[in-house]
C-alpha cells in the first residue's frame, strides 16, 4: 500500500513539472517528450497542453522512475519541485530510520565552526538539498528595490557575517533538517563530510567520529568508501555491513569439489591443485563498487588471452552456464540464471554479476567424517557482491532442502539445518533471499519474478549502477 501511495505521489510531482512542457512549440514537442522519456504524438491530437497530458498519461509506472531522473538531469525542476521528487525516489531505497532525538543530539554536539570552513562550499551544499530562497526573489526584489527575507540571507547573516548567533542546531532547525526524510538527512551528513566541503582530511575524520557517535544508536555509521580526488569518501551505512571485508579469493563456477592446498600459511595464501577448469578463481581487489559483469569479463579476458570482447562474453557466460546442475536435476537454477540476463539485456555488462555456485565454507573432510562439527552448506547457489561490502546470497530451494526419500516425506532436521545456515551468514553480513523451486520451474514465470525483484533489490541496496528500467 505504501508503495502504491509513493507512486501515486510521484506521478503528481513530476506531472507538475512534464506540464511546464507546454512551453515548447508544436514542432519541438516530441523533442521535448523524447528528452524526458515520455512518447510522442501528433500536432493534430489537440493543444499543446492536451498533449503534454495525453503523453504523460501513456507513461507505465515501469517508467515513471526514468522520467523522474530525465526531468532532474535536464534542470526542468524547481528547488522545491527537485527536492520532493528526489525525497520519493530516494525512500525507494527503504533508509535506515533516523529519529528525531537523535538528530537533534547530533546537532547540539557539532561547533559550527567545523562545518563551514569555506562560505561558498557549505552553501553550494546546502542549496542541494534545502529550499534557501523564494524562487521569485530575485523578481520581487527588483520589483519593490530591497531585498526580501529568504532563508539564504539569514545564513549568510546569522553564520558567516556574524558568527555565534546560530548554532548548529539553529541551523538544522532553519533547514527543517529535523523532519526531512531519512534519506534526505544521511545523504546531507555524507555531503558535510566530503571533500566539496572538507578540504582537509583531518577536518573529515574529526566530523565523521563525532557524527558516528550519534547515528550508531540508529544501526548506521559513516564509513570509508573509496577515494575522490585524493580525499576519503565516506558513506552512511547499516552498521551490520561494518565487519565486512573484500573477498581475497571468490571460488566459483565450480563442476567438482576443489582440492586446495596452502600455498602459504603464514599470509593464509591458497592455491588450486588438480585440474583447475573444475572451478573459476577471481584473485583480484574487489572494486568498491562490488563485482560488475564488466569486472568479471575483463578478468577473464586476461586471464584467457582472448583479443575479442564479444568472444569474451560468449565464452564467460557459457563457462559459468556449464556451472549449473542439469536440467533435470534443477531446472529452476537454469532458469533463475537465464532470467536474470535476460531481464537485464545489454544493462547487464554494467551491472552486479550473478555468480553461480559459490563456495562458502571448505573442509579437507566430508561432513560425515567432520560429524556434528562440520561446516554448514559449503556452497552458494549464486552470489552477488554489490558496493559497500554488501554481499546478496540467492538460494533457488528445491524439495530436497526440506524432505526426504525422493520428496515423499518432510524432514525438519534439514530445514533446521538450512535455517541455521541462514542465520550464520546474516550474522556475517550476508542478506538471504530464498526462491522456491516451483517460482522458477517455467522460463516465463521465471522472467516475470525477475522483472519485480530486481528493479525492488537494486534499488534497496542502492547498486550505483544505474536505474534498471530506464
Amino acid at each position: 500500500m505504501a508503495a502504491s501511495r509513493d507512486r501515486s505521489t510521484l506521478r503528481q510531482l513530476v506531472g507538475d513539472v512534464v506540464a511546464g512542457l507546454d512551453a515548447n512549440t508544436h514542432a519541438t514537442l516530441n523533442e521535448a517528450f523524447a528528452k524526458v522519456g515520455m512518447p510522442p504524438n501528433s500536432p493534430e491530437e489537440g493543444t499543446k497542453r492536451e498533449r503534454v497530458a495525453r503523453s504523460y498519461a501513456q507513461v507505465p509506472d515501469s517508467d515513471l522512475h526514468t522520467v523522474a531522473l530525465n526531468v532532474l538531469a535536464n534542470g526542468y525542476a524547481s528547488t522545491a519541485q527537485r527536492i520532493g521528487i528526489e525525497d520519493v525516489l530516494w525512500a525507494e531505497a527503504s533508509p535506515a530510520e533516523i529519529p528525531s532525538r537523535i538528530r537533534r543530539e547530533l546537532a547540539r554536539s557539532l561547533d559550527l565552526a567545523d562545518l563551514v570552513r569555506s562560505e561558498s562550499r557549505f552553501m553550494a551544499l546546502l542549496s542541494r538539498f534545502w529550499v534557501l530562497a523564494d524562487e521569485m526573489s530575485p523578481l520581487m526584489d527588483a520589483f519593490f528595490g530591497t531585498p526580501g527575507p529568504s532563508l539564504k540571507r539569514d545564513i549568510e547573516q546569522h553564520v558567516f557575517r556574524n558568527p555565534g548567533d546560530w548554532s548548529t542546531e539553529d541551523l538544522f532547525e532553519n533547514l527543517g533538517a529535523f523532519e526531512a526524510g531519512d534519506a534526505r538527512f544521511a545523504r546531507f551528513l555524507e555531503a558535510l563530510v566530503s571533500a566539496d566541503v572538507l578540504l582537509d582530511e583531518a577536518a573529515q575524520r574529526h566530523l565523521v567520529t563525532a557524527i558516528n557517535t550519534h547515528v550508531r544508536g540508529a544501526a548506521i555509521e559513516l564509513r570509508e568508501t573509496g577515494v575522490e580526488g585524493g580525499y576519503p569518501r565516506f558513506t552512511m551505512l547499516p552498521t551490520g555491513l561494518a565487519e565486512n571485508r573484500k573477498p581475497k579469493n571468490i571460488i566459483f563456477a565450480s563442476l567438482a569439489k576443489p582440492d586446495i592446498r596452502f600455498e602459504s600459511a603464514m599470509d593464509n595464501d591458497i592455491e588450486i591443485v588438480g585440474d583447475l577448469e573444475n572451478q573459476l578463481v577471481y584473485d583480484r581487489p574487489t572494486p568498491d563498487h562490488g563485482l560488475r559483469w564488466r569486472d568479471l569479463q575483463a578478468w577473464w579476458q586476461d586471464t584467457r588471452k582472448i583479443a575479442d570482447e564479444a568472444e569474451a562474453k560468449a565464452t564467460l557466460y557459457q563457462r559459468l552456464h556449464r556451472s549449473l546442475p542439469e536440467p533435470d536435476e534443477s531446472p529452476g537454477q537454469q532458469n533463475f540464471f537465464g532470467a536474470y540476463h535476460h531481464v537485464l539485456g545489454p544493462k547487464a555488462y554494467d551491472m552486479p554479476v550473478l555468480l553461480p555456485e559459490v563456495w562458502l565454507h571448505w573442509d579437507p573432510r566430508t561432513v560425515r567424517e567432520r560429524g556434528p562439527h562440520a561446516l554448514l552448506r559449503s556452497r552458494m547457489d549464486f552470489l552477488l557482491l554489490l558496493p559497500h561490502g554488501q554481499r546478496i546470497v540467492l538460494e533457488v530451494d528445491g524439495s530436497q532442502h526440506y524432505t526426504r526419500d525422493r520428496g515423499r516425506r518432510p524432514d525438519t532436521a534439514k530445514y533446521a539445518e538450512m535455517m541455521a545456515a541462514d542465520r550464520d551468514l546474516k550474522l556475517r553480513g550476508y542478506e538471504v533471499f530464498r526462491f522456491g523451486h516451483d517460482e522458477v520451474q517455467d522460463p516465463r514465470d521465471a522472467h516475470a519474478l525477475m522483472e519485480r525483484f530486481l528493479p525492488a533489490l537494486f534499488q534497496r541496496f542502492d547498486t550505483g549502477a544505474g536505474n534498471l528500467v530506464s
